[in-house]
C-alpha cells in the first residue's frame, strides 16, 4: 500500500515494508517489517496535448526517511528496530540511526519531525532552500494526516494484512518487498 502527500517541490510517501537486511546489525538477522515514511523531492512536467491533458508528476530523489520496523516475529507494536536516515548521498540512505524516542513513541516522534520541517532539515544535508515555506507550513498542517495514515497501516501490517514475509529463496527473496515497487 503506497501514499503519498504531494505539496509544491516535496512530497511524503508511506508504504508497508518487508526487509531482510543482507548485512544486519548483531542481533538483528531476522526479517523485519513495518512502515517506510520517506521525505522526497516532487517533480510536476509539463502537460502534453490538449489544455486538458494530466500533468505528468514524478516522486523523485529521497531527503530523509523513517522506517518504523520491528523483527517480523515480534508481537506486534514492538517496533524495536525503528531508525531513520538523515542523510542520503544520491538515492542511497546513510546508515541507520536509532533514537530512543522513536523507538519509545514512534508516532509522536515521526509528527513531530513533520511538523518542524525547519528543525529536521538541521541534522541533515538539505538546504532549506529546497524546500519552500510553503512546503514547511502544508507539511506542518498534514502532520496529523501522515501520521493518522502511518498509524492505520502499523496496524494493518500487525493484523497480516500488509507487509507479508517474502517467499522462496534467490536475490528478490532475501532484500525487500514494498507493495509499490
Amino acid at each position: 500500500m503506497l501514499y503519498a502527500f504531494g505539496f509544491e517541490r516535496v512530497d511524503v510517501v508511506v508504504s508497508d515494508l518487508y526487509f531482510v537486511d543482507p548485512s544486519p546489525l548483531p542481533g538483528q538477522e531476522t526479517p523485519e517489517h513495518g512502515v517506510r515514511v520517506e521525505l522526497r523531492v516532487f517533480e510536476r512536467g509539463e502537460p502534453t496535448g490538449s489544455i486538458y491533458a494530466a500533468r505528468p508528476i514524478s516522486i523523485a530523489r529521497p531527503l530523509w526517511r523513517v522506517d518504523l520496523l520491528q523483527d517480523a516475529n515480534a508481537a506486534p507494536n514492538t517496533l524495536d528496530r525503528a531508525h531513520h536516515h538523515p542523510h542520503f548521498t544520491g538515492w542511497a540512505p546513510g546508515p541507520r540511526v536509532f533514537v530512543e524516542e522513536l523507538t519509545r513513541d514512534p508516532l509522536a516522534w515521526l509528527s513531530r519531525q513533520l511538523a518542524d520541517v525547519s528543525g529536521l532539515l538541521k541534522e541533515t544535508s538539505i538546504s532549506p532552500a529546497e524546500i519552500p515555506a510553503s512546503d514547511v507550513h502544508a507539511l506542518r498542517t498534514a502532520a496529523p494526516e501522515i501520521t493518522d495514515t502511518v498509524r492505520r497501516l502499523l496496524q494493518r501490517v500487525w493484523s497480516g494484512e500488509l507487509a507479508p514475509p517474502i517467499e522462496g529463496t534467490g536475490p528478490a527473496a532475501t532484500s525487500m518487498r514494498a507493495s509499490w515497487l
